[in-house]
């Protein structure tokens, strides 16, 4: 069992990371902005964070860059992101962040992330200014993300077939999240005039 700390400005996906990771057995603390997560890192160590880069106040990779500056960098960091670009997740990795998810963020990829950002968190403590990483297959994971403002993919897997969630509304509004089942394949983010679907294993 481990904590982790999410760090997202939508209730929603604060939520479901919450619930995934909770029936995985770890233990979730969350921050809806940068000021409440600098609040909990300065109280305590997670073992591993999940970062929103884009937040209403300060955006994740500067929130990064005080914690590295600060010394503050002990514990794995993992990106996440609808809208960044190759750029800006070199950018997050450089700094120290361990990985990168695009959202939304398919469900084996979230549980291979975080249990390999535990891995790393138990091998040894992280330096608060590490050397620049390997941002390995970022290029695969973000093919059309060249330019600011890069929208999160909307096609999926064809091996992945999808099944209606029963939401609370009949549809999702815009700025509204899909509440994905508790085994479900992927994570709905950041969604707009789209119905709630998530994918399920054909």
């Amino acid at each position: 069992m481990a904590t982790i700390l999410v760090v997202d400005d939508e209730m929603g996906i604060r939520e479901l990371l919450s619930e995934i990771l909770g029936d995985e057995g770890h233990v979730v603390e969350v921050a809806e902005n940068a000021q409440r997560a600098r609040e909990y890192r300065a109280n305590a160590t997670p073992d591993l964070v999940l970062l929103d880069i884009w937040m209403p106040d300060t955006d994740g990779v500067t929130l990064l860059k005080e914690w590295a500056s600060q010394g503050l960098l002990t514990m794995p960091v993992i990106m996440m992101s609808g809208h960044a670009t190759i750029d800006t997740a070199v950018e997050a990795t450089k700094i120290g962040a361990l990985n990168f998810l695009e959202k939304p963020i398919a469900l084996q990829k979230l549980l291979t992330a975080v249990e390999q950002g535990l891995s790393r968190s138990k091998e040894k403590p992280r330096s608060a200014t590490p050397a620049a990483a390997p941002v390995a297959g970022l290029a695969g994971a973000m093919p059309n993300a060249a330019a600011a403002g890069h929208p999160p993919r909307s096609s999926a897997p064809t091996s992945m077939a999808y099944r209606p969630v029963q939401p609370k509304a009949a549809a999702c509004s815009s700025r509204s999240t899909c509440r994905c089942a508790r085994r479900a394949t992927c994570l709905s983010a950041r969604t707009s005039n789209t119905t709630c679907s998530v994918k399920a294993a054909a």
